[in-house]
C-alpha cells in the first residue's frame, strides 16, 4: 500500500483539511443536482464555492472550526462580499451548521436561523434545503 513518507508542514497540512472540506461540500450539491462552479481565486471575494440552479446563482463561503461547543462565535470574514450561505464544519467532531451569511461581527454556530447537521450527505443536504 502507499505511504506518504515525507514531512508536510504545518500550515500546508492545514489547507489541505479545508480544502477537502470544501470538496465534500462540492461533491453533496453535485450529487443533489446544482451547477458547481469554485473560483481559481476567492480573495476579495469570499467565495468558496458558486452554485447555480441556472438561472440562480448562490455564492458559499465554507468554514471549519475547532469549537468547544455549539455556542462558539463564528466570526464573520465575508464581509462586505456578496456570500448568501455559510457552511461550518467543526474539525474536531463530526456536526457542522449551515446557515446565511449574516453582517454582525461575530454569531453563535448555534443562533437561531442556524441549521445543525451531521457531516453525511444527507444531513447536509436536509439542512441545506431549510435555509431560507
Amino acid at each position: 500500500m502507499p505511504r506518504r513518507m515525507t514531512y508536510t508542514a504545518e500550515g500546508t497540512h492545514q489547507t489541505l483539511k479545508n480544502t477537502a472540506y470544501e470538496s465534500m461540500v462540492v461533491s453533496w450539491l453535485m450529487q443533489d443536482g446544482w451547477q458547481v462552479f469554485i473560483p481559481i481565486l476567492d480573495n476579495g471575494h469570499q467565495t468558496d464555492i458558486l452554485i447555480s440552479d441556472g438561472p440562480n446563482f448562490h455564492r458559499i463561503q465554507v468554514k471549519t472550526l475547532e469549537p468547544g461547543s455549539e455556542e462558539h462565535p463564528i466570526t464573520n470574514r465575508w464581509q462586505d462580499s456578496h456570500v448568501n450561505v455559510v457552511v461550518a464544519f467543526a474539525r474536531n467532531s463530526n456536526w457542522g451548521y449551515v446557515m446565511p451569511a449574516f453582517s454582525e461581527p461575530k454569531r453563535a454556530l448555534n443562533s437561531p436561523g442556524h441549521i445543525k447537521f451531521d457531516q453525511t450527505k444527507n444531513d447536509f443536504l436536509r439542512a441545506f434545503h431549510l435555509l431560507d
